[in-house]
């Protein structure tokens, strides 16, 4: 497997593409000016600047100049970067989807709205995301590279302010962003940066440079270089400091017990410069975040749930990216799952211009049975050229004993190589890693090898790995590793060989009135064997989808699954396990999503087939309607109808409502209802979020849980009030 490995690493090296067409440069200008921020670009200085404009097509009618033009200026005054936006629209109207802020896909996808996206060292890794809709909402998230593309995560928040307005048809944008909410090198004063408009009202996107529609609009290798005259280093050192109190109560019905408590705890976050910052936090609380979404989860390992806490999502691509799916050594919700945290220490960013690097430690504390832990995490990432970039890192799991580590320890240490080939077609990512456990060796590794083939028509994937029984990570998410014996109730470990491949075909059509594309061909397979070279479990699937010109979606597929069961499995709960053995099944998909820019959207899918030794069908309905800039109201449900003949026939139902209420762009009331009969569950949640000042927030959280007769057994109410002091 490593001569395997080290052979395809080569064939990275030996691709050869010409680069992409130059976008040439552009400058953003120092000007020892100021603005009132107000949206009405009635300022001297505005009427001095060169605008970018020249906008081309995203979605619809790809690359063609947009019809709708936008203006866009730019300068700073060594302090803070202005921007503004004129969009000419063909209509006085504002469309806006929601005011909740980070709410990206809504806010932000959903609304008539401008974004800005800034590559501050033009290495094309990591850069900062911001947008705001004309209702005001504000939305800002880190980029980074992940595998074949970029992740956004929105959990990552600044001070900064947009204000807006509108005079006839034209939709004006106004952004104030500090300097030193950035990190950049005064030394490398070459940026990348590009914009997008979005009017929701003719499903229409708009870029300042070309990207093919099979890219994604943030990816930084399509940002243009603009030079950032006079770029001083910021020489005030930003301190930041947010205590916070929280107060709890909480009541179990089930064993009539109750608890009141009150928590204070503190965030800090240093600028050790410009580019590298450290954070810190002491007895946090969690508790004002949203709940996970509910699933009917019918596999036979776990769900991930992404992570929602803000500490650990801070330059969050440096520790989460450390694997492939499936395969990851880091996965921070595993740290204060079962403690709660004492403290964290995290130093993140960039140690020079190609260079760098994450440095985590975090302490819970003992809680019965469980004894306390310490947390730590070492990441360096080096960008060695223009197409190749290498991570290596070391994740740690040490038992503790008051300030003394006790012997009960796990450790992951492992080197990634990530390949992008000059035209961007071309992707590579090769990974190795090993585990370290106290009471255990031998098989300890983990392999990987992916390549990815990426054009406008024409994409595809291919890939090998292989996850020995002995990788262990305890701060890491390897489902599959786990199989769970339901006749046993014992868990083993068992090693695997995967290879997996996709080809995709794609056709744009122009000229259509009606359809946008046509995926008229989507096929992929899975192979898995154990380590004694069986086959355990192959999948094969073949996808078809149609893009109307207003972005709603027909959809539909096959699949056929073969499983060599080799530890019995029981997805009813009923005590009638499926015994180890080989199993054949096939099914069926049909599903439609209607356009998302009507105030009533809807959409579902239905799937049958055989499972296991019976048949399973699907039905899921959703649908959305917008009472905008009031409110917001949402439904999902689903059912599985599952019938495994002699060992019985079970249906889970699963419902969720979300119903949003906006008072301002700062002020918002959330509640969730789940109801889920896997899990026999029945969950109110219900948020009042008040961001009373930038970043300083005011949470009065309600949450009661009952099982699915509606009998309760839990219910709480917390209150937590924070404030942000900027030094």
């Amino acid at each position: 497997m490593k001569r395997i490995v080290i052979l395809l690493v080569l064939v990275f090296m030996m691709f050869h593409a010409q680069a992409q067409s130059e976008l040439g440069k552009g400058k953003i200008v120092f000007s020892d000016s100021s603005i009132q921020l107000d949206g009405e670009l009635n300022e001297p200085v505005w009427n001095t600047l060169i605008p970018e404009g020249g906008f081309l097509n995203y979605i619809p009618n790809n690359g063609d100049l947009a019809s709708n033009t936008t203006e866009v200026k730019m300068f700073h005054n060594g302090k803070k970067l202005y921007i503004s936006a004129v969009y000419h629209d063909t209509a006085p109207d504002v469309q806006i989807g929601s005011l909740k802020r980070d709410d990206i896909r809504t806010s932000g996808a959903e609304s008539d709205s401008f974004a800005i996206i800034i590559d501050t060292y033009n290495q094309q890794q990591s850069g900062y995301f911001f947008i705001v809709n004309m209702g005001g909402a504000l939305i800002d998230a880190l980029v980074a590279r992940r595998r074949d593309g970029f992740n956004v995560s929105t959990s990552w928040n600044t001070t900064w302010n947009a204000r807006t307005s509108t005079k006839g048809n034209l939709k004006i944008y106004e952004v104030e962003i500090p300097l030193k909410a950035m990190g950049y090198k005064a030394g490398t004063p070459e940026w990348g940066v590009m914009f997008h408009t979005r009017n929701i009202k003719l499903n229409e996107w708009t870029t300042s440079t070309p990207i093919d529609r099979n890219y994604s609009q943030f990816d930084l290798r399509f940002a243009k270089t603009f030079e950032v005259e006079n770029l001083s280093e910021n020489k005030s050192s930003r301190f930041t400091v947010t205590p916070s109190v929280t107060m709890n109560h909480s009541e179990d019905v089930t064993n009539d017990t109750e608890n009141t408590k009150i928590k204070p705890s503190v965030d800090v976050q240093f600028n050790v410069s410009s580019s590298l910052k450290l954070d810190a936090t002491i007895n946090p609380d969690f508790s004002q975040i949203d709940v996970d979404r509910q699933v009917t989860n019918l596999s036979r390992f776990s769900v991930f749930f992404p992570e929602r806490r803000n500490f650990f999502l801070e330059n969050s691509d440096l520790f989460t990216g450390l694997g492939v799916s499936e395969v990851n050594p880091f996965y921070s919700r595993r740290i204060g799952a079962n403690n709660e945290i004492s403290f964290g220490l995290k130093l993140s960013g960039n140690i020079a211009k190609k260079t760098r690097l994450g440095v985590l430690n975090v302490a819970t504390k003992a809680k019965d049975d469980t004894p306390a832990q310490n947390y730590g995490a070492l990441v360096v990432q080096q960008q060695l050229s223009k197409s190749f970039t290498t991570t290596g890192f070391l994740i740690n799991r040490q038992e503790t004993d008051d300030f003394s580590f006790a012997d009960d320890y796990n450790r992951v240490a492992g080197i990634n190589l990530n390949y992008q080939s000059k035209n961007n077609k071309w992707t590579g990512l090769a990974n190795f890693a090993g585990s370290n456990t106290d009471d255990t060796s031998g098989d300890t590794n983990f392999y990987n090898l992916g390549v990815w083939y990426n054009t406008i028509n024409v994409s595809g994937y291919a890939g090998i790995r292989k996850v020995e029984k002995n990788y262990i990570t305890d701060v890491g998410f390897v489902p599959r590793l786990y199989h769970y014996d339901a006749i046993s109730e014992s868990t083993i470990r068992d090693g695997y060989t995967q290879a997996s491949g996709r080809i995709t075909f794609t056709k744009f059509y122009k000229d259509s009135k009606t359809i946008d594309n046509h995926r008229y061909l989507n096929m992929y397979n899975e192979t898995y064997w154990d380590d004694q070279g069986d086959v355990t479990q192959a999948t094969i699937g073949v996808n078809n989808d149609l893009v109307f010109k207003d972005q709603s979606l027909l959809y539909g597929g096959l699949r056929y699954e073969y499983v060599n069961l080799k530890y019995a499995f029981d997805p009813l709960n009923n005590g009638n396990a499926i015994r180890a053995g080989k199993y054949k099944y096939l099914d069926a998909g049909l599903g439609y999503a209607s356009a998302d820019n009507k105030k009533f959207q809807y959409g579902g899918n239905v799937s049958y087939g055989s499972y296991y030794s019976g048949h399973k069908n699907r039905v899921t309905i959703n649908a959305q309607y917008r009472l905008m800039p009031l409110a917001r109201l949402q439904v999902r449900y689903e059912r599985n109808d599952i019938d495994l003949k002699a060992l019985g026939t079970e249906t889970f139902h699963l419902a969720r409502f979300t119903g949003e209420i906006f008072f301002s762009n700062r002020l918002n009331w959330t509640t969730y209802i789940q109801y889920n009969t896997q899990f026999d569950n029945f969950n109110i949640n219900s948020r009042l979020q008040w961001e009373y000042k930038p970043l300083s927030y005011i949470y009065l959280v309600i949450s009661d849980n009952y099982n699915q007769d509606i009998i309760r057994k839990n219910w709480g109410v917390a209150f937590k009030m924070n404030y942000r002091f900027d030094f």
